[in-house]
């Protein structure tokens, strides 16, 4: 029986839900990733593993509350996003958040900022990410 290499990499393929917060500027919430962890040290946007039995919103509604300390109130698709870093390959779910309750802060006391769609350009963001920073450029 022969398996295709996007067989293989489905089983291995890591879920995350990402969240795209926007502030009252424009601006885009950015956190960084630990030295010690895969791409550690470059910027992403917040969320994190979708466990097993959860579904997407539940696991973006717990990652932003686990890091940032706010309550998802709405939310919506932006983009979905599949990517083979050679050691790991990722499903990005992107949504943008609406609205949600709190201010954000970093309880993980990861580095965190608020960044104009022009400046992300400044920015070291791990490969997966970039159609996010090009789909924000672009609204």
């Amino acid at each position: 029986m022969t398996m295709c290499a996007s067989t293989l990499n489905t089983a291995a393929e890591i879920h995350v839900a990402v969240g795209v917060l926007r502030d009252a500027r424009g601006r885009f919430l950015l956190t960084q990733r630990r030295v010690d962890s895969h791409q550690g040290g470059l910027w992403e946007f917040p969320g994190g593993k979708v466990e097993a039995g959860e579904t997407l919103t539940e696991a973006l509604r717990r990652e932003l509350r686990e890091e940032l300390g706010v309550t998802v109130l709405e939310h919506r698709a932006l983009l979905e996003i599949r990517h083979d870093y050679g050691d790991k390959q990722v499903l990005l779910d992107v949504h943008e958040v609406l609205h949600y309750d709190g201010q954000p802060r970093a309880l993980e006391n990861q580095p965190m900022r608020w960044v104009a769609s022009q400046s992300l350009d400044s920015y070291a963001f791990p490969e997966a990410n970039a159609p996010i920073v090009e789909a924000l450029r672009a609204k």
